[in-house]
């Protein structure tokens, strides 16, 4: 709906193409240009909301909890979380979602398509987050590594993280049991113990769980997906631990 008849003409002229002011440096196409990845956008409006991106402005706040947004997209898609409102339905199981392209990745599992495919190694993958880690393993490399037990690590400050494990030192106590951890992370987990505290609830049964990574286990019950994948016999796991223990059955 648009209440003003000059905003309808600009809005036409999206479907026409129509491009009416000339730019001799970029072209007729799209003449604005980000000068930090040289993206290229249509109208001055599409390149300031894109900027958001590297300033780390988030203009758009959910009323709800107060999370940010660079985009309003964005935001709208994350309101439907409180709401509860899922639109788009699997075809084959009926499991809703939220999001198109939660949607999307989920009939992945009933079709068997993995469109994202490692140049290096061609281990295919069916959603694209999953196949950006794994191009690490080629790109970066195993850069620092433990002097005590020889595992590998990307990231310096994962291997500092690691080696506490063998120092035995746990700087952070637990005021109500003394429990000590090595990461702050860990005892702020184990806090939840006491206090009882569940932040993180499933949208699809309400069922509450103190940490994500367990909801994440959890919601794999009803979206059906299996995200780990043996590379001998294709067969899929929900969690990696599981398909760890299954890769020893080959290796043996």
């Amino acid at each position: 709906m648009y209440f003003y008849q000059d905003t309808l003409k600009e809005h036409h002229h999206i479907h026409s193409a129509e491009c009416r002011y000339s730019c001799d440096i970029h072209g007729c196409e799209h003449p604005y240009s980000c000068q930090v990845c040289n993206m290229d956008f249509r109208d001055k409006n599409c390149l300031t909301k894109h900027q958001c991106i590297h300033t780390g402005e988030l203009p758009y706040y959910c009323a709800v909890c107060n999370k940010g947004f660079s985009q309003r997209g964005n935001l709208i898609k994350h309101l439907r979380i409180h709401s509860g409102e899922r639109r788009y339905v699997c075809c084959v199981c009926k499991f809703p979602f939220s999001a198109k392209s939660s949607l999307i990745r989920h009939q992945r599992i009933h079709s068997g398509e993995r469109p994202y495919a490692c140049g290096v190694c061609n281990r295919a993958f069916s959603d694209k987050s999953n196949f950006i880690r794994h191009k690490r393993v080629h790109s970066v490399g195993i850069s620092y590594s433990c002097a005590v037990c020889n595992k590998g690590f990307t990231r310096h400050c994962t291997l500092k993280i690691h080696q506490l494990m063998h120092s035995g030192v746990r700087p952070y106590a637990c005021t109500v049991c003394n429990k000590v951890f090595s990461q702050k992370r860990s005892l702020t987990l184990h806090k939840r113990i006491h206090s009882g505290e569940r932040p993180y609830a499933c949208t699809v049964c309400n069922k509450a769980f103190s940490n994500k990574c367990t909801l994440t286990l959890h919601q794999r019950i009803h979206s059906g997906e299996r995200p780990y994948t043996c590379a001998t016999c294709n067969k899929s796991f929900t969690q990696k631990i599981t398909l760890i223990k299954h890769q020893n059955m080959h290796k043996g």
